[in-house]
């Protein structure tokens, strides 16, 4: 089915926007493309290092000029549950391309942090510019211009983005990227949730905070809510850069492992040297972009990805701007319900139906591209699939339910939860900024009320314990900005946040900071633009100003005469804490470099 006639407004006039930036763009991939394997114009000495540590038979292939070499890029850790499972996957791929008469080598490894682990300490500052520099560690790995194409190990919040970053960046080669999956459903989100709060009110201790934890937690894979992570493989899946049904598949399965060694022999059968030649840049193209737009809203995905989408594209010569999320997210329905966005988690969706279900859906209403080049070939049709293990350890493919599994996690969209994704950008005379709304209840998605000014969140904290914050207000928090400080995560104040607005009080956040995937029920504009660092009018604001944040109608302002703000000075703030300890002192020069949120907060 063609797109919609407003799907394909938006993506012609991308597709115009971005000419003089996506046509030098191909043509680089296309003069860096030969078809001849790139070890063939190595020196003797160059390609001897290349292979010194091989095996007897991967040496002698890697000798000759027409034996496939896949280059491995791994996030792999064995602190953090998502990117634990990896450890075994290198082996599995190195087996099957040997198997495939082609061999296989870890080109590199990269950095993987959790935000997770540093929400609320001082290593998530460190947390966004991670992305960038995982896109960098990549192409080190690939620069040895060893390989004739690249899968990519990668699941979570920065590492996917600055992954696909570097794949574009060497967008001449056939990538597949390769998830290891969601850990198995624990403590239900909801319940998690609920003891947060109680402790944030004092009501519950540690020891009760930290058992939900952990019981939340609790193995191998992705953190079972629709965060950043999640997100991202539902991206790679629509954007076509997964095979078919592979996003949420639990990790240590027969059938996991099989995706893999399937998504292996994909890779080498995708390269330069065969009829299917597949590069990484001719997938991710203006419609693929427009796609992932479309799952993040069909889905009520990761308020991170209004950054991440816009610097993924930007890495293929394609100019997305907020204005295009937020114009395509009031054409798509939300078809999805995943915590926090609903009771359920990434498990139950994928019970559902998963992923083949929802691009069908998308795809039946003209809602999708489906005219677009995949690592899997042509058509996105070939993802309204769900993925099984066969009789003989094979992956084998039937087409996705007829029918949800499950009406209240996934439906259709002719029914569905919402006429648009909820995710929109706000403009007004304090900048431009980003909600979510699909979790804030309707008549909580407009608050007029006086500021509250913070320079950082911790400050607010401590206004809550004291029970400074009473009556309605707008918590303004501020110089958390990239430039400021790398633009942490400000999650850990959704519980308290959302006490008070469960107490009755009318609250809202304003931040040049950020909220994550797991922005919840409180509305909150987050990703304002300019930052207070750079002069935005955000640093004007004063204690008692009236502000208005209206999340149905777009707007965010401040109700102050005027010519009365022109004049005010901004506001100066003492940020030497930030710019030391725990390595943040070698991100100055990122801080330096880094550009506006609206442009994807990158450094390049």
């Amino acid at each position: 089915m063609a797109a919609d006639r407003r799907i394909e407004e938006i993506t012609n006039r991308i597709r115009e926007r971005s000419k003089a930036t996506r046509e030098p763009y191909l043509d680089r991939i296309r003069q860096k493309g030969a078809s001849a394997p790139k070890r063939a114009a190595l020196n003797c000495g160059n390609l001897a290092h290349g292979f010194a540590a091989c095996g007897p038979v991967d040496k002698e292939r890697l000798t000759g000029d027409r034996t496939l070499n896949l280059g491995i890029i791994t996030s792999y850790n064995d602190m953090l549950s998502a990117h634990q499972p990896f450890e075994t996957y290198p082996e599995i791929i190195r087996q099957t391309a040997r198997e495939a008469g082609a061999t296989a080598q870890v080109a590199g490894g990269v950095p993987a942090m959790c935000d997770g682990v540093t929400q609320g300490q001082v290593g998530m500052e460190l947390s966004l510019f991670s992305r960038d520099v995982i896109a960098m560690s990549a192409a080190v790995g690939l620069s040895h211009d060893m390989y004739d194409a690249a899968v990519y190990l990668g699941v979570c919040d920065k590492i996917v983005p600055g992954l696909v970053i570097a794949a574009l960046s060497f967008g001449h080669l056939p990538a597949i990227f390769v998830p290891a999956g969601p850990m198995t459903t624990g403590l239900p989100n909801d319940e998690k949730a609920r003891v947060r709060q109680l402790y944030a009110e004092g009501k519950v201790g540690r020891d009760a905070l930290l058992e939900a934890e952990s019981k939340s937690y609790h193995g191998p894979g992705t953190c079972t809510f629709y965060g950043t992570a999640n997100s991202n493989q539902m991206l790679m899946e629509i954007m076509g850069l997964h095979t078919p049904g592979s996003s949420f598949v639990n990790p240590n399965t027969p059938l996991r492992d099989a995706l893999t060694r399937e998504a292996t022999r994909r890779a080498l059968s995708i390269t330069a040297l065969g009829n299917e030649y597949t590069p990484a840049g001719l997938v991710v193209d203006e419609r693929a972009v427009v796609n992932g737009v479309v799952g993040l809203h069909a889905t009520g995905g990761s308020t991170n990805h209004t950054l991440h989408l816009v610097a993924m594209a930007a890495a293929a010569g394609i100019q997305l701007t907020w204005a295009d999320i937020s114009e395509l997210s009031d054409v798509t329905p939300l078809l999805a319900r995943v915590y926090p966005n609903g009771l359920a988690d990434v498990n139950h969706f994928q019970a559902a139906g998963g992923m083949g279900f929802l691009i069908r859906e998308l795809l039946s209403h003209g809602l999708l591209h489906d005219d677009v080049r995949t690592a899997w070939g042509t058509g996105l049709g070939a993802y309204t699939v769900e993925a099984r293990l066969g009789s003989e350890g094979q992956v084998v493919r039937v087409p996705a339910p007829e029918q949800s599994g499950d009406p209240k996690v996934l439906t259709t969209a002719d029914q569905p939860f919402s006429s648009n994704g909820g995710l929109r950008m706000l403009k007004g005379n304090v900048g431009k900024a980003v909600i979510k709304v699909s979790a804030v209840k309707p008549e909580k998605r407009v608050v007029e009320a006086p500021a509250r000014v913070f320079h950082d969140q911790d400050a607010l904290q401590r206004a809550f314990k004291a029970g400074e914050l009473t009556g309605d207000f707008v918590a303004v928090v501020r110089f958390q900005g990239p430039k400021s400080n790398g633009m942490p995560e400000l999650h850990k104040l959704t519980p308290s946040l959302g006490v008070l607005q469960d107490r009755g009080q009318k609250v809202a956040l304003v931040t040049d900071g950020r909220m994550s995937g797991a922005s919840g029920k409180v509305p909150a504009a987050i990703h304002v633009t300019p930052e207070a660092l750079d002069g935005g009018p955000i640093g004007k604001i004063r204690d008692g100003d009236l502000i208005r944040l209206d999340g149905e109608a777009g707007t965010l302002e401040v109700l102050v005469d005027p010519a009365e703000f022109a004049r005010r000075p901004n506001a100066e703030a003492d940020l030497s804490a930030n710019e030391t300890g725990l390595g943040r002192e070698l991100f100055a020069v990122f801080r330096r470099a880094v550009g506006t949120a609206d442009t994807g907060a990158s450094v390049f």
